[in-house]
């Protein structure tokens, strides 16, 4: 039996996108047709994409469709700033996803100024040194709702009641939290989210981005008028109404699942730190996070070997974000909240969804003590 603890890189394909998907592969029709078949694809589209909107409390006239969160943060990003010109400034935290933060430094390299604001030993933004880090020239300012890889929350929207005077967009990425903390995009008072079916439960090649109404985006693709000219090519009909089936069901359990989730989290840590008494929990100690991330350091035992160990053992787990696996670099998350180099390779991110059962969370919790002992018994905990 496999033992599944990382929803965060990508979750399980919910029965219900599959079937979705299964109804709509192999069906004609071109959703910018005019003929019959193209005019079904159409609806399907718009039913599908009032779905996703309807996660996050948006119109669905202004939820822009994407192949995942990964292109609708660079829409955001390049969109944005193309439209303020070249050497506008941007602002953006110091844990982003790799897809805004290497996105950042690739708009710093062609002329934009590009500011990273520091965090704390948990993971934490400040509100106010991201809005003190704003200046004229500002342009954008974007930072993530939640952290995939230790589950700390930003004051995303006390950010944008600070800066709504000042004319400067802000953009979050929600990829990690839609679905299992409620979002509204009216209550954030963002101007512009980004979305991932993945983390939902959803197929891979399906996100979205919400534009707020009158926000000026300029395309990163171009090629045709499909939404709304932002974003041109015939949309992956099969993956959205997939990503739309899983943001139905994501919404309908979010309450119940994410209370759940919390409770086999916190059971996992206690667990874990009751045999493991020198374990260490990255991100906050207290106080709202993620409900489903717990993310460890366990001094003398290297994370990459620990997770080989693991996966041996038929428990799925990670190092952090699934965008920089198999880099050489550490965390930059983790070595963003002040840990060394050695530490910062050796966080190991367990993160739970809906399906996982309290039977599997006291598997780990015996499996991960014993694995830890036999390696530290072996002299094979030291980081390389």
């Amino acid at each position: 039996m496999r033992i599944y603890l990382d929803h965060n890189a990508g979750a399980p394909l919910r029965p219900e996108a599959r079937t979705a998907m299964l109804a709509v592969l192999g069906s004609p029709g071109n959703p910018s047709s005019a003929h019959r078949e193209g005019a079904r694809a159409r609806s399907l589209l718009e039913e599908a994409r009032a779905a996703v909107a309807a996660l996050v409390g948006a119109r669905p006239a202004e939820v822009v469709l994407t192949s995942g969160a990964t292109e609708a943060n660079n829409l955001a990003l390049r969109g944005v700033l193309a439209a303020a010109g070249r050497e506008a400034g941007l602002v953006v935290s110091a844990i982003e996803h790799a897809s805004v933060l290497e996105t950042a430094r690739h708009l710093g390299s062609a002329g934009a100024r590009v500011t990273i604001v520091p965090v704390d030993g948990e993971g934490r933004v400040d509100a106010v040194g991201v809005v003190a880090a704003c200046d004229a020239g500002t342009a954008l300012v974007s930072v993530g709702l939640a952290n995939g890889e230790v589950g700390t929350l930003a004051p995303v929207g006390a950010i944008a009641a600070a800066l709504r005077t000042r004319g400067i967009v802000v953009h979050t990425d929600a990829a990690q939290a839609a679905g299992r903390l409620p979002v509204d995009v009216t209550a954030l008072g963002v101007d512009l989210l980004s979305l991932s079916s993945y983390k939902l439960g959803g197929p891979a090649g399906a996100g979205a981005l919400w534009v707020r109404r009158g926000t000026r985006v300029q395309p990163i693709v171009t090629g045709g008028p499909q939404e709304r000219g932002l974003r041109a090519g015939t949309e992956n009909l099969a993956a959205i109404v997939g990503f739309a089936a899983a943001a139905r069901a994501a919404a309908a359990e979010m309450e119940a699942a994410g209370a759940r989730m919390a409770a086999l989290t916190d059971r996992l840590w206690q667990g874990i730190r009751a045999r493991v008494p020198d374990v260490i929990r990255h991100g906050p100690a207290s106080g709202p996070r993620l409900p489903n991330t717990l993310n460890i350091g366990i001094p003398g035992c290297a994370g990459e070997s620990l997770l080989v160990l693991l996966d041996l053992a038929g428990v799925a787990a990670s190092l952090g974000s699934a965008c920089a696996a198999g880099a050489a670099e550490p965390s930059h998350v983790l070595r963003a909240m002040g840990l060394g180099d050695e530490a910062a390779r050796s966080g190991l991110r367990l993160s739970l969804g809906p399906g996982t059962s309290e039977a599997e969370i006291d598997v780990v919790i015996d499996l991960l003590p014993r694995l830890v002992r036999e390696m530290r018994a072996r002299g094979r905990g030291a980081a390389a």
